[in-house]
């Protein structure tokens, strides 16, 4: 077979990514509410993150590293706490394997789950599961497919988890 017509999977998974990004939609907020099972994401200082919509104002996420120096579950979280003071996009997927209701029931066997892990268990691996079936992260792909663009991923998590660790340590000062 001609390996240049023939894409790996890889190669097609980056290709929707690209297509996803792209594709994204601006998401207005105060009237505006996403459909429910919707793939949203805020983009943060180097990264995207990502949440599946739930209705009535909540989205189900991984919190990961999102708040805290500690890993943080799964959880159901008001918009306005997720966005965290960022802008919302809705991310299309034009084939999910699921429903959007499927989507949010999918989401919700996993509250609670602690197994963040930022290269094989994150937002993103979480978002896709809940909507595709697959765990994936098109940002974890690219990071190791372009290195340049990993290690600037990785100085701007480490960036956030100084600042992070510094806004803990100003706030126990004060307290005392």
């Amino acid at each position: 077979m001609n390996r240049n017509l023939q894409q790996s999977s890889s190669e097609q998974g980056a290709n929707r990514a690209a297509a996803y990004a792209s594709a994204d939609v601006a998401f207005g907020g105060s009237d505006d509410e996403p459909a429910l099972g919707a793939h949203l994401i805020t983009q943060r200082r180097g990264y995207e993150h990502h949440g599946i919509y739930a209705g009535n104002g909540k989205v189900i996420h991984y919190a990961g590293f999102a708040k805290s120096a500690h890993r943080g579950p799964v959880e159901e979280v008001p918009l306005e706490q997720f966005a965290d003071g960022h802008a919302v996009a809705v991310r299309p997927h034009p084939f999910p394997k699921f429903s959007g209701e499927e989507t949010v029931l999918r989401a919700r066997t996993r509250l609670g789950e602690n197994r963040y892990r930022l290269l094989t268990n994150n937002c993103e691996h979480f978002c896709a599961w809940c909507l595709l079936g697959e765990s994936r992260s098109e940002q974890v792909h690219e990071c190791f497919t372009h290195p340049r663009a990993g290690v600037h991923a990785l100085l701007c998590l480490v960036s956030a988890f100084v600042r992070n660790r510094m806004k803990i340590g100003h706030a126990v000062v004060n307290a005392v």
